[in-house]
């Protein structure tokens, strides 16, 4: 029984990204969150809300532990099996990707990039919202909450369609090679905005292309962020390949409604 419709492929295809509920596991959340609650760095208190306010103070840690402005990067326990099974090999979200990119062509999973934190701004003004294009190579990220993620919350952020103009903006599909057009297209996507902030509850995830722009939300909430992030990637990867004129080609699932279209 395929886990993602029609409707929902078409969804991604034209938008590069996908929000899907109620997925994660709530035993492995509850232990995630655990987890996160027991190491917290310094200054953070778990039971004084007044200590989640970014910024830190200073860049601090090293990559098992990185925080920097308001962004705690918890990488260390991502190579621990509970927290690969809660992401990158949970059956369902397997399936979905499997339906995406082919059955058996997936890599198989070692870690999860951790958990991945955004303090409260509290009453700083406001900044404005700008996006990148991830560099290393992948196929398809996805980012699950952990504890629930209100409007304006901290959520992952992204700028709809425009993995279709960024993905031809480099000269290879999945290298971090950059071309003159990159930084021109990614003005023009700050400016207009257009940004959609996928809030959601603990178990909902969200899938995205590995070219679309991208953010990590402001947190204007009084709560810490807290999300699980993994990188899919093909067995058969070819880093270097230019981009092709049907950027789906490496992706069996889209290509087949196309041709049911043709």
């Amino acid at each position: 029984m395929p886990y993602l419709d029609h409707q929902e492929i078409r969804f991604f295809k034209e938008n590069g990204y996908l929000i899907k509920r109620d997925v994660l596991k709530a035993e492995l959340m509850a232990r995630a969150r655990q987890r996160m609650w027991d190491n917290l760095p310094p200054p953070l208190v778990r039971d004084k809300p007044e200590t989640w306010v970014g910024p830190f103070a200073d860049p601090a840690g090293d990559r098992s532990s990185h925080r920097r402005n308001f962004v705690w990067n918890y990488r260390e326990p991502g190579d621990e099996d509970w927290m690969v099974r809660l992401l990158a090999t949970d059956p369902i979200i397997w399936r979905m990707v499997e339906q995406l990119l082919g059955v058996g062509m997936i890599e198989q999973p070692e870690r999860i990039r951790g958990i991945y934190c955004v303090l409260s701004e509290g009453d700083a003004p406001v900044r404005p919202m700008t996006c990148h294009v991830d560099a290393h190579p992948f196929h398809l990220g996805v980012v699950g909450y952990i504890d629930d993620v209100g409007p304006k919350g901290g959520g992952f952020t992204v700028w709809p369609e425009s993995h279709k103009t960024f993905y031809y903006d480099f000269t290879s599909q999945y290298a971090n090679e950059q071309s003159e057009s990159y930084n021109v297209h990614r003005a023009e996507f700050d400016k207009k905005g257009g940004y959609v902030d996928c809030y959601g509850q603990a178990g909902d995830i969200v899938f995205w292309h590995h070219r679309i722009g991208h953010s990590v939300g402001h947190n204007r909430s009084n709560r810490i962020r807290q999300a699980v992030l993994y990188d899919f990637k093909k067995k058969d990867l070819m880093v270097d390949d230019p981009p092709c004129e049907n950027m789906w080609r490496d992706w069996p699932g889209v290509m087949a409604l196309e041709k049911e279209k043709s």
